[in-house]
């Protein structure tokens, strides 16, 4: 599980962008709170963030054409088999989301996707 750098999320081919939403629903559900080796980080800060990240990929979704769950916009909305947040309140958008994205998570993030023979 991995949350790519908010830069590439415009250049991430089809699989990855999907890949990400998934991800990000699995996160904002069930995974909330359980260790993830590379996304452990998320884990200190509200659970609003992860959904402004989320914004994000769905944002980028849609201008690609695909057609999110609108469920999804809703920040207190943990997915089908998850309790709603009730007490969620928003914070500030910081750009980047998470500080942790920063220039070496960039460089961390194109050799990823280099080993899977992916160019950006």
């Amino acid at each position: 599980m991995r949350l790519w750098h908010e830069s590439l999320l415009t250049r991430l081919p089809r699989q990855q962008l999907l890949g990400q939403h998934r991800e990000l629903a699995a996160l904002r559900g069930n995974g909330w709170g359980k260790k993830h080796a590379t996304v452990n980080y998320i884990f200190q800060y509200s659970p609003y963030k992860l959904y402004q990240f989320h914004l994000l990929v769905l944002d980028e979704m849609k201008r690609r054409g695909y057609n999110p769950n609108q469920k999804w916009f809703d920040p207190h909305y943990r997915g089908e088999h998850c309790p709603r947040y009730t007490k969620l309140r928003p914070c500030a958008l910081t750009i980047p989301v998470y500080p942790e994205h920063n220039a070496a998570y960039l460089d961390e993030c194109l050799a990823n996707l280099h080993a899977k023979g992916i160019e950006i």
